[in-house]
């Protein structure tokens, strides 16, 4: 079944109605839900008085600290960057890179102290002479045993006591300072490794990581790119390039309003945590918790590194985007992407290295079970991180399998004898079920354990057979929409081929000589063209 596969467009509408009906309802009874539990006592820790005369869901300290807390201090350290980035572009674009760095390195300095920047300078030597020797496997074992160390201790407890101070973001800040870098460390040893003629400077590894864009909270932009994209020489913009980064800026802005307006109506982030009022709720309001838990997940992701890649597309640079929305994934493939090194880029060390075009069972094993590996510790071994890591690395391998049984006889046969959008529905009901086993898996990161099996369990057993079928509908309706955005896109991407154009004398009455001649030869067998 090919990706261009059309559905009539009566049908079309009717999925993208479904699930748009089905989301306001389950809104309506969150809503509910959070309205008559406002001065819950599992609520007061959270749940805070703000605007509008109501109380506002503030337990996601990520969210608060960009955008609420300290958005102050980070507005005012990125618009120091690009002040100062356009003033050399401007006057010496060729030192553009080196005030970067020199700003970067004050800022860190400024926030975290002079000892912190000393650890990071370590680690920073240490990563470039392991580079210098040209083996990749000591690169690669050499970063990952230094990213240990921020995971057991002694080594933790030493190292975070190179930061002095009892401000709130310190923690954030010194892990996510160190391991980010340790990363950019491996992306600029083993890019060095694949270098034939000579190494890079060890300025060049301190202008990568110290970019303060990209310092304390990602994304990883692999040094390659990052490399040739800050040295580019010519500082021009294309036609309306300007204004379409002012309006990603504005549309990053307009989220945030909307996300914070919605934390004073519906208290996503609060509910699950209080277990007994989950076994009280009803099936579509946690069904529709567990959604928009996910659906806020991705809008966090992307409102962060969208903020963060409007500065840097500002200092002409092509960061990476942001993850795709995993409630608009439905398949495995694509969610192991979001948790390889560097988001978009990371495959190329890892889960691209190993597997190869992933076609092969073995060498996806190898590469997915290195690549969760590497995010286990990134993330810090834990019961949660584990069941995480393990459900998704089997559900990726399991789509493998279940892809290489049924492109065997019987089935391949049975595929190819029925219509493109008879395979598309089918493949989009089996798609269904896979589309939730992701749901499910990465739920369990987000809201832990306990949620995760209460939602199966209302979902699969308690539900059964009017709620496990309403929502597994709903779901067909949404993976038939997600099926269609992938069509338009393929058809822009790679548009159907025009249908060669007619030749100009066709039109034309045929000469009288050539009428006569083909009236002089016999009438061919209708047959005979048949079986031709």
């Amino acid at each position: 079944m090919g990706i261009k596969a059309a559905l009539p467009k009566y049908e079309i509408y009717s999925y993208y109605v479904v699930p748009c009906l089905a989301m306001f309802w389950a809104a309506s009874w969150i809503f509910e839900v959070s309205n008559s539990n406002t001065n819950r006592k599992a609520f007061k820790a959270s749940v805070k008085p703000s605007y509008f005369g109501r109380k506002m869901d503030t337990s996601d300290f990520e969210w608060m600290m960009w955008f609420s807390t300290f958005r102050a201090h980070i507005l005012f350290a990125l618009s120091g960057h690009v002040l100062f980035g356009k003033i050399c572009s401007m006057l010496a674009p060729q030192y553009r890179s080196l005030v970067y760095m020199v700003y970067g390195l004050l800022a860190v300095w400024t926030s975290m102290g002079w000892t912190y920047v000393t650890l990071i300078l370590s680690h920073c030597i240490l990563l470039y002479s392991i580079s210098l020797v040209k083996i990749r496997w000591l690169c690669f074992v050499t970063g990952l045993c230094t990213l240990a160390t921020f995971k057991c201790e002694p080594f933790l407890s030493w190292e975070a006591g190179f930061v002095k101070g009892d401000f709130e973001l310190r923690h954030i800040l010194f892990y996510g300072g160190c391991g980010f870098t340790i990363m950019r460390c491996m992306s600029f040893a083993l890019e060095n490794c694949e270098k034939t003629d000579g190494n890079y400077n060890i300025l060049e590894l301190l202008k990568y990581n110290f970019y303060l864009p990209f310092f304390y909270f990602g994304p990883i932009m692999t040094f390659d790119k990052f490399y040739i994209q800050v040295n580019r020489p010519g500082l021009t913009r294309k036609d309306g390039e300007l204004w379409n980064i002012s309006l990603h800026g504005l549309i990053h802005l307009g989220v945030v309003i909307v996300v914070d307006v919605l934390f004073h109506f519906m208290y996503i982030l609060t509910i699950p945590t209080d277990m007994k009022l989950l076994k009280h709720l009803s099936d579509w309001a946690l069904i529709g918790l567990t959604y928009f838990n996910l659906v806020y997940d991705w809008v966090k992701a992307a409102v962060m590194f969208g903020v963060i890649n409007t500065v840097a597309r500002l200092d002409h640079l092509d960061p990476p985007k942001p993850p795709k929305c995993i409630t608009m994934l439905y398949m495995f493939a694509e969610t192991v992407l979001k948790t390889c090194l560097g988001h978009n880029d990371g495959g190329k060390y890892v889960y691209d290295y190993l597997g190869g075009k992933h076609d092969n069972v073995l060498e996806e094993l190898v590469a997915t079970l290195c690549t969760y590996g590497i995010t286990i510790l990134w993330l810090g071994p834990c019961e949660v991180v584990l069941f995480w890591a393990f459900f998704n690395c089997f559900g990726l391998n399991f789509e493998l399998w279940t892809a290489k049984f049924f492109s065997m006889e019987p089935f391949i046969s049975f595929e190819m004898a029925m219509s493109e959008a008879t395979s598309r529905r089918i493949r989009a009901i089996f798609n269904t079920f896979n589309f939730w086993c992701i749901v499910l898996y990465n739920i369990v990161a987000l809201n832990g354990l306990d949620f995760s099996k209460l939602v199966a369990k209302r979902l699969l057993l308690k539900g059964f057979p009017i709620t496990t079928t309403l929502v597994m509908f709903v779901t067909y309706c949404l993976i038939q929409v997600i099926k269609e955005r992938e069509r338009k896109q393929a058809l822009i991407d790679d548009p159907d081929p025009l249908p060669p154009a007619p030749p100009l004398n066709a039109a034309a009455s045929p000469p009288a000589s050539a009428t006569t001649a083909s009236a002089a030869q016999p009438v061919a067998d209708p047959s005979k063209e048949k079986a031709e």
